[in-house]
Parts: structure tokens; C-alpha cells; sequence
């Protein structure tokens, strides 16, 4: 289960994306297991001892979601986009129905299951 900290800034969102990121602390534990969310640069961010895996950051109108290997993985959806440094991907949500949960499910598997880079 997430963090304390990771609560506290879900519930600090005005809705409907703080519905969005409670769905996506369900989602993000669900498919990571054992690792546990934490407040990381100042969103919340499920990390593989010291490297992060996946997290989410509010903006104003949608929820950002990142993975950090999302680029080295096969994304048939195409709301996959190349961001940031390295491997990572993210997708934009703007509402509980744009999550897609077997989809992101689906990436997060597809993420464990990458070889060491």
C-alpha cells in the first residue's frame, strides 16, 4: 500500500483527478508488488530499491503517468510517449475512464519483466 505521504498528496487534489490518482495508487500497487510508493522529487513514485519504476504528477487539468523504462517496452495502444531523460514514457489522464487499467496494467508487467539495462 502506498505511503502516508503519497496519500496526503492524492487527497490534497481537487477532483476528478484525485480520483484519477486514487485509482492509480490501486493500480501502481497492485502491479508492483512489494514495492511500495514514496514521495520522490515531489510526486509519488514506486521504486525498485533506489530506482524508480512508475509514478504519477498532477497537473492542472490531467495526471501524468511515467514509467521509467516505458520506452524499452511494446505499447500496441500508442498513448505511450517518449519523455524526459533515458527510457521513460508517460501517458496523459485526464478521468477515471481514460485510465484503461488492463492496459497500464499491462505496461507494468511488461516493465518487470525487462532485462537489466
Amino acid at each position: 500500500m502506498a505511503s502516508t505521504p503519497v496519500t496526503t498528496y492524492v487527497a490534497g487534489l481537487a477532483p476528478p483527478l484525485r480520483e484519477v490518482a486514487e485509482r492509480l495508487v490501486e493500480i501502481l500497487d497492485a502491479g508492483l508488488e512489494g514495492r511500495d510508493g514514496v514521495m520522490w522529487h515531489g510526486h509519488p513514485v514506486w521504486m525498485d530499491g533506489k530506482t524508480p519504476v512508475a509514478g504519477f504528477k498532477a497537473y492542472s487539468a490531467y495526471v501524468t503517468l511515467m514509467l521509467w523504462q516505458g520506452q524499452r517496452i511494446d505499447d500496441a495502444t500508442g498513448r505511450l510517449a517518449g519523455s524526459g531523460s533515458a527510457q521513460m514514457a508517460s501517458t496523459k489522464i485526464a478521468t477515471v475512464d481514460d485510465i484503461g487499467e488492463a492496459t497500464i496494467s499491462g505496461w507494468l508487467q511488461a516493465v518487470d519483466d525487462l532485462p537489466a539495462a
